[in-house]
């Protein structure tokens, strides 16, 4: 068939969209494992979802440390084999911590497994952080901060979490440089025992599963002797600073970042999905007012935009961007100006439908895959949600009217909530 390039393909709205969803699991000792068989291609993606982020440490570095250093020597292998081991199967990890859990996941070959799951259980089971490799991996991440430090965008980072949820919050703690140089071996092993084990772990698989794998998981993985209490405290509520408009004066700097926010929601608050929708309009795409203004008219920065974060007991609304000192002014202005005219004006019907229709289209593209759909699986989990989270997104983007988002911006935008940070020279 020959396809006709100088007609536009056609126009289709987005009414519904129909996730496969993943089949669960448990192995045993009570793992659960969430199975996404979606891929084409003989290739798997494990991921070890552990209870053990940065709001569970008890200093500074912990829950960081565990994560990288798993792969740096166990009781049988040193880091350079591990990493040969792998290397030589076609696989290889990637690990990552957020505030609330800990990641540790591994691609490889179906044909494989047999050979990559013992190396990974000899990971989760038996690092050891040797005192070499952690030295050296402290000494490399202090030079690294020590370097971070010096940039005003990891400054104002780093404060506005501060700022946000209080500097004593696990949500608000930041690192400091002594750090680095307090924070033990000793206690990187403990935190590693005392949360890496099976009751604060789930497991989720994505990709051409092979019709064994669940066995496979059971043999390594559902050990009963690899057990512990799942333990997930509830949080206290955040405490937001109490002077609304800060400055951290860096001289000379040739950049001003500013950081603007506050303490909002989570996922399960019902205005979730339809702040989600203001956001977008305000600074959520590259289409935005704020880039449309600030960008595109003002040329102040190369790039400015708004988030609404999700954590497992807050969420924050943040508006990011760096701008030349000497704009610094008069960008916050044109930041408040937009926040205005949202607070005051109706938005036009032909810029929501163009908000709403990028919004879906987003989550479409999102969603493609045996890896994008463990990522939005793993969007759920810790919520306590199910796959009926997506269809009322769906729904609230469609619906929601243009006096819906006026009022939101009116209930949570006001300016007198909104912490102020610049850091660099206000000008």
């Amino acid at each position: 068939m020959t396809i006709d390039r100088t007609k536009e393909p056609p126009f289709h709205s987005v009414e519904k969209v129909h996730l496969l969803q993943a089949e669960q699991k448990k192995l045993s000792n009570g793992i659960p494992v969430y199975l996404l068989d979606a891929g084409t291609q003989e290739v798997v993606r494990l991921e070890f979802i552990f209870d053990a982020g940065i709001r569970h440490q008890q200093r500074a570095l912990t829950a960081m440390g565990v994560n990288d250093m798993l792969d740096e020597g166990t009781k049988t292998r040193n880091a350079e084999s591990i990493a040969e081991e792998l290397d030589y199967y076609g696989a290889f990890i990637e690990s990552e911590v957020t505030h609330d859990v800990a990641l540790f996941t591994l691609f490889s070959l179906n044909k494989h497994l047999k050979k990559t799951l013992p190396v990974i259980r000899d990971v989760l089971r038996n690092a050891i952080f040797p005192e070499k490799e952690f030295g050296l991996y402290m000494s490399n991440r202090k030079q690294r901060f020590q370097v971070d430090s010096e940039k005003v965008a990891i400054i104002a980072r780093r404060r506005f979490s501060e700022l946000v949820f209080g500097e004593q919050h696990p949500y608000g703690w930041v690192v400091k440089e002594n750090d680095f140089d307090t924070v033990t071996r000793e206690e990187l092993a403990d935190f590693f025992a005392n949360r890496y084990h099976a009751g604060n772990c789930a497991i989720v698989v994505s990709g051409k599963l092979p019709d064994d794998l669940l066995q496979q998981l059971e043999s390594w993985f559902g050990d009963p002797m690899w057990t512990g209490d799942a333990t997930q405290n509830k949080l206290a509520a955040p405490v937001s600073a109490y002077q609304r408009v800060q400055t951290i004066t860096k001289d000379g700097a040739l950049q001003s970042a500013i950081r603007m926010g506050r303490v909002l929601f989570n996922k399960l608050h019902p205005d979730y999905h339809s702040f989600q929708v203001l956001n977008t309009v305000l600074g959520g795409y590259f289409g935005s007012r704020l880039m449309a203004n600030i960008r595109e008219d003002k040329g102040y920065t190369y790039g400015i935009g708004s988030g609404l974060v999700s954590l497992y007991d807050s969420g924050y609304f943040v508006i990011s961007t760096e701008v030349g000192v000497d704009a610094t002014n008069a960008a916050l202005k044109e930041i408040y100006f937009e926040i205005e005219k949202l607070q005051n004006d109706l938005v036009s019907s032909q810029e929501l439908d163009l908000v709403r229709n990028y919004m879906l289209g987003v989550f479409l593209r999102n969603s493609d895959g045996p890896f994008a759909l463990a990522d939005r699986l793993k969007s759920l989990l810790g919520y306590g949600l199910g796959y009926e989270y997506f269809d009322r997104y769906t729904e609230t983007v469609l619906a929601i009217q243009p006096q819906a988002i006026r009022d939101l911006a009116q209930k949570y935008l006001k300016k007198e909530d909104l912490i102020e940070l610049v850091a660099g020279e206000r000008k």
